[in-house]
C-alpha cells in the first residue's frame, strides 16, 4: 500500500512542488521512503529519492540549487514489501537508459523469474524491489516490438505480470504523456484544464481538481494535457463519465469515512488478499520466505513451538495454536511476551519461536525473542513493517502486507496476522507430511474466498439492513460485557472484548465458554450483556448449552452465528450472522461484526475512535 502522484501539463510549471505536496497528502499510505522523477529542461529525467519521511525528500530537493519548471513528473511514497527501506529501493525506478521511470503500488508475484529472464538479456538491476522489474519489462517492449510507443510498451509488459499493481510511467521521449494502469490496486485520474493528474488516492488531487476518473481492474489510462483516454490492457477503448468529489481534505484522507478505524475495517478484504497474494496459487502453497530457514535445517528437529506476542497479536497467536497443532501435530504454547521474558522459558534448538508483532518494534516481544535466540531457538517473525527490529532477529520473516494502519487499535493487521499464521501452519503441516495435496487444495480454496466473504459482511453492514449499528446504540450505556467462545471461538471472544474496551472504555472480558460456570457467571445479570461466538463447529452444542446457562440469569444475549442457523434464534436476543467456512478459519469472519460492534458503540459514546486514551500504536517500552 503505497502513494502515487503524477502530473502532465501543456505549460511548464513547478511540477516538483505539485508532486511533493501530493505526496504529503498520501504519507499515511506509506512513510518509509519517497521519491520523485521530473522531466528536466535538457530532456533528462531527474530523480530524487530518500529513505524515511517525506520531509527527508523535501530537504534533498531543496539542496538542488537549480530548481526548474517542467511539464511532466511522477512521485511515490513507499510502504516496503520487497527490499529494505533505503535510498536505492525508493521509487521511482529507472530503466537501464535512465530515460524511462516507473512508480508502483502492489506486489509482483512472478518478479523473481522475470528478473532472472531480464538479467540474462543484459538488464542491470540496482534495487532489491519487485517493482524495478516493471521498469525493465517496459524498457524491453519500448525499444523492441512497441517501437517507442510508450502506451503499447506498458500494455505489452503488463501482460507478462502476475500479481497486483497500480503504476505510473513516464519517458523523456514523451514530455506530454503520462501512462497509468491498475490491477487490484487503487488508481485515480484527476481531470484539469490543460493538465491531468494521476494518484493512488483522492487527497492528492483535491487542491487541483474535483473531477476524477476511477480506474477499474485491468484498465490503462493515457494522460495528455488535452485529455484522458481509458482502455483495456489489450487496447479496447473505454468510455466513462468523470465523477465529482465533494469531500473535504480531511475526509478524503479517510476515504470519505469519519474515522480511520472504520476505513481500515472496510479495507480488510484487500488486506487479506494481499496477505494471500503470491502465497497461494492453483491450490498450492508457496512460501519462498521460508526457503532459507528450511535449507538451513533449523526446522528438522523442532519438537515444540512457542508463539510470543502481545495484545491483539497474542490473540492471533492463540488462533494459530489451534491451527498448527491440528495441521502439523506439533505442540504449541502461546505466551504473552511480557511473561515470556521473566518466566525462565525452556527453549533451545528444538523449540521454534514465532514472534508476532504488527509494528516489529514491540519492546516486550523483542526482549523475549533475544532471550530465545541466546538459547539457540530458531525464530520466525510475523510483522507488517519491513526492516523493523524484529526482522533483524529472525531466521525467516513473513510480512503481513496489510499496509499502513493509522487507527491505534488493530483491525486489518489482526486479520492479516491470522491469515499469515494459517499459511505458516499449513506450511509446517505439509513439511511434516501431515497434509495431503488434496487437503491443501481444500484449505487454500477456503482461504481464497475469505476476502469475498468478509466483503459480504461489510456490504450488509453498510446497507439499510444493517443490524450492528442499531444494536450498538442500544448497548452504548452498558457498563460491562462478557464475551465467550470455545475452540477457536475463545480467542475470537477475547479479541472482541479487547476491541470493545479499547475504543469504547466499557469493561469487557473474554472467557472460555465452559469456564463461565466456574465463577465468572456471578457477574451476569440483566444489566450485563453477553456476546457468544457460536459459529458452526464441533463444539457448537456445548456453546449453546453455555448460552442457556446465561439465559437463566436474565442477561441480554448477542450471538455471532453462521448463516442459515435458525435454531440459534431461540437462544439469542440478537444475532450477527457470518458466512459459512471451515471451523478453523471462522475467526476471520466472526471478528468482523465484533469490530463493527465495538466501533459503533464507541461512536455512540462520543469516544475518540482513532486515538483511544492511554494507548499507543506501537508499545516500545517494557
Amino acid at each position: 500500500m503505497c502513494g502515487i502522484i503524477g502530473y502532465v501539463g501543456s505549460k511548464e510549471t513547478d511540477v516538483t512542488s505539485i508532486l511533493l505536496e501530493g505526496l504529503s497528502k498520501l504519507e499515511y499510505r506509506g512513510y518509509d521512503s519517497a521519491g520523485i522523477a521530473v522531466l528536466g529542461s535538457e530532456g533528462n529525467i531527474k530523480l530524487h529519492r530518500r529513505a524515511g519521511k517525506i520531509a527527508n525528500l523535501v530537504a534533498t530537493v531543496e539542496e538542488d540549487v537549480t530548481p526548474e519548471l517542467s511539464t511532466l513528473g511522477i512521485g511515490h511514497t513507499r510502504w516496503a514489501t520487497h527490499g529494505r527501506p533505503n535510498d536505492i529501493n525508493a521509487h521511482p525506478h529507472p530503466d537501464c537508459t535512465g530515460g524511462l521511470t516507473v512508480v508502483h503500488n502492489g506486489i509482483i508475484e512472478n518478479y523473481a523469474e522475470l528478473r532472472i529472464e531480464l538479467q540474462q538479456e543484459g538488464h542491470s538491476f540496482q534495487s532489491d524491489t519487485d517493482s524495478e522489474v516493471l521498469a525493465h519489462l517496459i524498457e524491453r517492449a519500448y525499444f523492441g516490438d512497441a517501437n517507442h510507443d510508450l502506451v503499447l510498451a506498458v500494455r505489452t509488459a503488463l501482460q507478462r505480470v502476475t500479481g497486483s499493481y497500480s503504476i505510473g510511467v513516464v519517458s523523456n521521449e514523451h514530455p506530454d504523456l503520462l501512462v497509468g494502469a491498475r490491477c487490484a490496486g487503487p488508481l485515480i485520474v484527476g481531470i484539469g484544464e490543460g493538465e491531468q493528474f494521476l494518484a493512488s488516492d483522492i487527497p492528492a488531487l483535491l487542491k487541483h481538481t474535483r473531477r476524477v476518473l476511477i480506474l477499474e481492474e485491468g484498465e490503462v489510462a493515457v494522460l495528455r494535457p488535452e485529455g484522458v483516454k481509458l482502455m483495456t490492457l489489450y487496447g479496447t477503448e473505454i468510455e466513462r463519465e468523470p465523477t465529482t468529489i465533494d469531500w473535504d481534505t480531511e475526509a478524503a484522507e479517510k476515504g470519505g469515512y469519519p474515522y480511520f478505524v472504520i476505513k481500515e475495517i472496510n479495507e480488510q478484504p484487500d488486506a487479506l488478499r494481499r496477505a494471500l497474494t503470491g502465497r497461494i496459487r492453483d491450490g498450492k502453497l508457496r512460501l519462498p520466505e521460508m526457503e532459507r530457514i528450511e535449507h538451513s535445517g533449523l526446522l528438522k528437529n523442532i519438537q515444540r513451538i512457542i508463539v510470543v506476542a502481545c495484545g491483539t497479536s497474542f490473540h492471533a497467536g492463540m488462533i494459530a495454536k489451534y491451527a498448527i497443532e491440528k495441521w502439523a501435530r506439533i505442540p504449541v504454547e502461546t505466551i504473552t511476551a511480557a511473561e515470556f521474558r521473566y518466566c525462565d522459558p525452556i527453549v533451545g534448538p528444538d523449540t521454534l519461536c514465532i514472534a508476532v508483532t504488527q509494528s516489529g518494534e514491540t519492546a516486550d516481544t523483542l526482549v523475549g525473542i533475544r532471550q530465545a535466540r541466546e538459547h539457540g531457538a530458531p525464530v520466525i517473525a510475523v510483522t507488517n513493517i519491513v526492516s523493523s527490529a524484529i526482522t533483524r532477529l529472525a531466521d525467516a520473516v513473513l510480512y503481513l502486507q496489510a499496509g499502513p494502519e493509522i487507527g491505534v487499535v488493530a483491525t486489518k493487521s489482526f486479520v492479516s496476522s491470522v491469515a499469515v499464521l494459517y499459511l505458516l501452519g499449513l506450511y509446517l503441516g505439509e513439511q511434516r507430511g501431515r497434509i495431503t495435496a488434496e487437503q491443501m487444495s481444500e484449505f487454500t480454496g477456503a482461504l481464497e474466498i475469505l476476502p469475498e466473504q468478509i466483503q459480504r459482511i461489510l456490504d450488509h453492514a453498510n446497507s439499510e439492513h444493517d443490524s450492528i449499528e442499531p444494536l450498538a446504540k442500544r448497548m452504548a450505556d452498558t457498563n460491562s460485557m462478557i464475551f465467550i467462545g470455545r475452540g477457536v471461538g475463545y480467542p475470537t471472544a477475547l479479541e472482541g472484548a479487547l476491541k470493545l474496551k479499547e475504543i469504547s472504555y466499557i469493561h469487557a472480558e473474554g472467557f472460555p465458554a465452559g469456564e463461565l460456570k466456574h465463577g465468572s457467571i456471578a457477574l451476569l445479570d440483566e444489566h450485563t450483556p453477553l456476546v457468544a461466538v457460536a459459529t458452526a463447529s464441533h463444539v457448537y452444542e456445548k456453546v449453546v448449552s453455555n448460552i442457556q446457562e446465561v439465559r437463566a440469569r436474565d442477561a441480554h444475549i448477542i450471538v455471532v452465528a453462521t448463516e442459515g442457523d435458525e435454531r440459534i434464534r431461540q437462544h439469542a436476543d440478537d444475532i450477527l450472522y457470518v458466512p459459512a467456512t471451515m471451523e478453523v478459519f471462522s475467526p476471520l469472519l466472526a471478528s468482523v461484526p465484533l469490530q463493527l460492534f465495538a466501533y459503533h458503540v464507541a461512536v455512540a459514546r462520543g469516544c475518540n475512535v482513532d486515538q483511544p486514551r492511554n494507548l499507543a500504536k506501537s508499545v516500545t517500552v517494557e
